[in-house]
């Protein structure tokens, strides 16, 4: 029989997706007020050349960037994150449109985990209608997608942007290790 043990912190990412600059940049204050300062963020890129299913609803032409937050955090956290981050994406909506979209999720040595309030039979309950998805693994030095994966995460960029987050997080993980 095995024995439980507390979860490993894992990194903190943020995916933000926007059609308004100063919307984001509030997004990402409160973000930091809430989660500490970022270590790394990516540029942006346009999420509606990859898909419009956004369009409509943000109103415009989306885009989406990406946080990586300094402070390791317990993965238990997930639901909690994603409660948070769906309650700063209702502050800027109107009429029940959102002008950005706050995907939450861990990097941890072998994969990439989002949270998300959409059942389907690849995503794990946690708690309060959210749910965790297994969106890329990392293996043989490289991220690698599922069937479900968001199509702009199979992007080299983003796997480039991961793979440094990994990078420092690694770092962080070897030095709380060693000081066990």
């Amino acid at each position: 029989m095995g024995n439980a043990h507390h979860f490993e912190p894992e990194k903190l990412i943020c995916a933000v997706l926007y059609t308004d600059e100063a919307a984001a940049d509030a997004a990402v204050a409160k973000l930091k007020a809430a989660f500490g300062e970022t270590d790394l963020e990516s540029g942006s890129y346009s999420f509606s050349e990859i898909s419009p299913y956004y369009d409509g609803e943000m109103g415009g032409t989306v885009y989406r960037k990406m946080l990586s937050f300094s402070i390791c955090r317990d993965p238990q956290e997930l639901a909690a994150i994603k409660t948070l981050t769906n309650s700063i994406e209702q502050e800027t909506a109107d009429a029940g449109n959102r002008h950005i979209n706050l995907d939450p999720g861990f990097v941890s040595p072998g994969r990439l985990s989002l949270a998300t309030t959409k059942n389907a039979g690849h995503r794990i309950p946690l708690s309060e209608g959210i749910y965790a998805e297994l969106t890329l693994f990392y293996a043989r030095h490289a991220w690698h997608p599922f069937p479900w994966t968001y199509m702009d995460f199979k992007l080299p960029q983003v796997h480039e942007f991961l793979t440094q987050v990994r990078r420092i997080y690694m770092q962080q993980r070897k030095s709380w290790l060693s000081s066990d």
